[in-house]
């Protein structure tokens, strides 16, 4: 005689269904409890009009400080971001920054698509066409805030208080940082903190565009300095 499986009777196949249903139970409750973190999740991000100035600038140094402590959220890089953006752009802050390639403003603000307004330019000085396209970031977009970026070991302040001569039109950079260099009495770090005020004392000023949105309340001019070693913005009171 063949002995029946037991595996194989009707109480044991309904027990099977039973376990089966409790683990999928457990797998399927404990996802729900779990954090969503990932970028495509950060759709409760506020929109650039909800935010007053002040919020705009806690909301870029919030992201600086998770970026520096190394727990980044790197929100809105990716293809849903895109689609959502595509039609129009609404940026909650526009930067003026320099163009050194250890100084990815998205990245090190803890941002993504659409959300920050950005020139760059060696040096991060203010020219006529960055003022015009910071007019366009602020008074069309609507960015809350505008922010001038320096960074320690900048090459562009260094050669300008170093003062040799420099091939092609490099040199005409060093007309903007003057003021700076002159102020900081060769000291390079200080001369990177006196150009932020000074640029940002020019986008303020030079600019009707920008002083009447200054005036307005409707737009914080901010500065700061990026430490290219440890990835943290250190605020410059302007």
């Amino acid at each position: 005689m063949i002995e029946s499986n037991p595996l194989h009777t009707p109480h044991c196949a309904v027990s099977r269904r039973g376990l089966l249903k409790t683990a999928c139970g457990c797998i399927f409750g404990t996802a729900l409890t779990v954090p969503m973190t990932s970028p495509a999740m950060a759709r409760d991000k506020p929109r650039a009009v909800d935010l007053s100035p002040n919020e705009a600038l806690e909301l870029l140094y919030a992201g600086n400080n998770r970026f520096s402590a190394g727990k980044p959220q790197a929100p809105h890089r990716d293809l849903e971001r895109l689609k959502e953006i595509a039609p129009a752009q609404k940026p909650f802050a526009a930067f003026l920054g320099c163009a050194d390639s250890r100084v990815p403003i998205e990245i090190l603000f803890d941002q993504g698509f659409g959300d920050l307004f950005v020139t760059r330019i060696a040096g991060n000085v203010t020219t006529p066409e960055c003022i015009g396209s910071l007019e366009f970031g602020t008074h069309i977009l609507g960015a809350k805030v505008l922010y001038v970026l320096g960074h320690t070991n900048c090459g562009a302040v260094a050669a300008a208080v170093k003062g040799d001569p420099v091939p092609g039109q490099i040199s005409a950079l060093f007309q903007h940082l003057r003021p700076a260099v002159k102020a900081a009495k060769g000291d390079v770090a200080v001369a990177v903190q006196e150009n932020v005020k000074t640029q940002a004392t020019l986008l303020s000023e030079a600019s009707p565009v920008i002083a009447k949105l200054i005036k307005d309340g409707k737009l914080k001019v901010a500065g700061g300095v990026y430490d290219i070693a440890t990835g943290k913005v250190v605020p410059v009171e302007l």
